[in-house]
């Protein structure tokens, strides 16, 4: 199909940028991985596309203070292959190496993908499972939220008209934790039917933290607070993993389609937390 009619704008400044989506009727464009499909199939037809790739200092991965700011242009290979993150905070980089195939990965973007807000993406278990934060921006202001209040629905976040993604802030990883991706990949789209990003760290012989982020099952990403829960303070026994991975689907109404059932999708959750967790302890 051919798209409708838009007027396409390249700012070369943030501001500028900024100052064209201000009214809300605009749809900014980064990678494109998400939104020209859209276009094309006419399930989103905006007057405007904004295009952010030509806008310098959007792109990059740095260390500060304790923590790595990624910019929201950085691709998905930046982030699969950058030394810093495969040295220092090892599952995002991990994550992003199931994203899609080489084509995407080469071309999306970290805050594309994150605004799309896919309900079977792949980022957001990971920076769910790493208390990350995403720092957005818009005309005369800009304000930073804590992952899991980014993530509101199907395909919903909190970003406002005129906002955008500006940054990514994840922890840099202390010693004695591990980290794991476990996923179950669609066939045809290569998006997580189930995907678990599990992150633990021992102390004094039992798990002192423990975090799942969780994707593809639900409406929208979400950590498993009530495994999590039922881990921390264990030995980390393989019953303990278990009697964890078995709270992951508490309270949370799973996605059914052509291709997998709620019950099977469920079912999947439970094992590749089991999974999941028993490799980030083999990391740790």
């Amino acid at each position: 199909m051919i798209p409708q009619n838009f007027t396409y704008q390249a700012p070369k400044t943030l501001e500028e940028a900024l100052a064209l989506l201000a009214d809300g009727t605009a749809k900014p464009l980064a990678g494109g991985m998400s939104l020209i499909p859209l276009m094309k199939l006419r399930l989103a037809a905006p007057e405007r596309i904004v295009d952010l790739g030509r806008i310098p200092g959007l792109n990059y991965i740095r260390e500060e203070d304790g923590k790595i700011r990624i910019g929201a242009m950085t691709t998905h290979y930046e982030i699969e292959t950058s030394p810093l993150l495969r040295a220092r905070c090892p599952l995002l980089a991990t994550t992003a190496a199931h994203i899609g195939d080489m084509q995407v990965r080469n071309v999306g973007t970290i805050g594309g993908s994150l605004a799309h807000a896919d309900p079977a993406a792949d980022y957001p278990a990971a920076l769910l499972a790493l208390e990350a934060e995403v720092r957005l921006v818009r005309a005369g202001g800009e304000r930073t939220l804590p992952i899991r209040d980014f993530f509101v629905d199907v395909f919903t976040t909190a970003l406002e008209p005129g906002e955008i993604v500006r940054e990514v802030v994840v922890p840099v990883e202390a010693p004695g934790t591990g980290t794991s991706y476990q996923k179950v990949a669609h066939p045809a789209s290569g998006f997580a039917v189930v995907g678990i990003a599990a992150r633990v760290r021992r102390g004094d012989g039992k798990i002192a933290l423990a975090r799942l982020g969780v994707t593809g099952l639900a409406s929208k990403p979400f950590r498993a607070d009530a495994a999590e829960k039922r881990l921390e303070g264990t030995d980390g026994a393989e019953t303990d993993l278990r009697a964890a991975a078995a709270a992951v689907t508490e309270g949370v109404e799973a996605n059914s389609d052509l291709y997998a059932s709620a019950e099977y999708r469920a079912h999947l959750a439970r094992v590749y937390a089991v999974r999941g967790l028993r490799s980030a302890l083999q990391a740790a």
